[in-house]
């Protein structure tokens, strides 16, 4: 065991540990969302379900276009200032107007689409200023350990919305969330200054947008991962459907459905952390497209659990009954979140390594639409085969979609396959 390399950079670990602390709280009230949409309808809704992911890709596709440029035209650290306080006081509506005793899936939907917009210009700006602050040589690394901040945050938000839900109030859920974020804003002011390539800055326009998407459509090993991960998480989204699986299918309540969240994310930080300690990555690229085709079987299995029904009792813990189908699902999840932590470290890596800096910011703008773009729309998508067909097939059929779409990419994008992961020098390092 060694420290990983990228938390050797000072500003780096400042950054790291902020996300870990917002990170959590932001997951905290993601799932307590879809818990608060289930507890508001008076039976099981999956469209209004899917709605939340609707209204949360649409500002990100009309400000992406914005975003991208504005990352690579403005300073990185001075927008994330500007987006997380944005992101904290939407937090802070949402906790107020529960409180009160006001709140509405539409609200709800209306909050959660501001913090999207805020997020459409968070995303490239963020993940661009990593480069910055970490040297090339480190970016695996960063990526990774950016994974266990994430899904670190992702196993203690949903465990603790259960929790809070149960004992406080859902209103706790997210005023816990708005605090979160001052933790970023400390990092950020802790960090100092960062120093970006700003020559040639291609300003707020349609064309410096457009500029970004001639980019992708021209680097085809860019291209290919970004389209897998549009169709894996387009298909395989199997969180929208959670609140239905675990209060109306097993039957496990507030509590365990904060285990289902987590679990996904509990797989992906075992998972970030194996590839933390290690030095070097090679054939990156089978190693991608096996990563994404377990994620799709993993989907699979979820569903197939979500059938087997709440009756053969494992485990007796205090307030969760472990049954058979509730241990299935949550192996499931977390071997899926683990197969999702390796493609996510994997595909961050090959991007920003085949990005030069002055177009970072609109290649993670293009990415985030891609990356988001997919399991929003799949919710919407998993909503509606669920209404029609009901949640386990909606879940099985997405597992199917995913592997089948997997299948004809690596056929099509051949040097995906070939990816090693060593074609390009290590950079100069960035000041400390």
């Amino acid at each position: 065991m060694h420290i990983p390399p990228a938390l050797r950079h000072r500003r780096y670990l400042y950054l790291w540990s902020g996300q870990l602390i917002s990170i959590a709280g932001s997951q905290m009230q993601w799932a307590a969302l879809h818990w608060h949409i289930r507890a508001l309808s008076s039976e099981p809704n999956p469209l209004a379900l899917g709605g939340i992911g609707l209204v949360r890709i649409l500002p990100v596709i009309v400000f992406s276009f914005l975003g991208g440029p504005a990352a690579d035209t403005y300073n990185r650290r001075r927008i994330l200032f500007l987006t997380q306080t944005v992101m904290a006081l939407a937090a802070l509506a949402l906790a107020a107007l529960t409180f009160e005793g006001h709140i509405t899936i539409w609200s709800i939907y209306l909050l959660t689409a501001v913090q999207a917009a805020a997020q459409a210009f968070d995303g490239p700006a963020r993940q661009s200023l990593i480069p910055n602050i970490v040297p090339a040589r480190d970016l695996p690394n960063a990526f990774s350990m950016s994974s266990i901040a994430m899904n670190t945050g992702a196993i203690l938000g949903p465990v603790l919305s259960g929790v809070v839900i149960a004992t406080l109030g859902q209103g706790y859920t997210y005023l816990f969330n708005a605090l979160s974020f001052l933790a970023v804003l400390l990092a950020l002011i802790l960090m100092g200054a960062v120093t970006q390539d700003t020559r040639n800055a291609p300003g707020i326009h349609l064309s410096a947008a457009l500029e970004g998407f001639r980019f992708i459509f021209s680097t085809q090993i860019i291209l290919s991962t970004m389209l897998i991960d549009f169709v894996a998480t387009f298909f395989a989204s199997a969180k929208t459907m959670m609140p239905i699986v675990a209060r109306d299918i097993l039957h496990v309540g507030e509590i365990g459905y904060g285990w289902l969240s987590a679990a996904e994310s509990i797989g992906s930080v075992i998972a970030g952390g194996v590839l933390s300690q290690v030095a070097t990555l090679r054939r990156q690229g089978r190693l991608f497209l096996s990563a994404v085709t377990v994620f799709g079987l993993s989907a699979i299995l979820f569903g197939f659990a979500s059938r087997i029904g709440p009756t053969v009792v494992v485990l007796a813990l205090p307030g969760l009954p472990v049954t058979l189908a509730f241990l299935v699902a949550f192996l499931a999840l977390a071997l899926g979140g683990a197969a999702d932590a390796v493609s996510t470290i994997i595909r961050n890596t090959i991007r920003q390594l085949n990005t030069p800096d002055r177009l970072r910011g609109r290649m993670v703008s293009v990415n985030q639409i891609f990356f988001q773009g997919g399991p929003q729309l799949g919710e919407v998508e998993a909503g509606l085969v669920a209404s029609l067909f009901g949640v386990p097939f909606a879940i099985i059929s997405g597992g199917i979609g995913c592997l089948l779409g997997t299948f004809l990419i690596a056929i099509r994008w051949p040097e995906l396959r070939r990816y090693n992961g060593d074609e390009h020098l290590a950079a100069p390092a960035p000041a400390a």
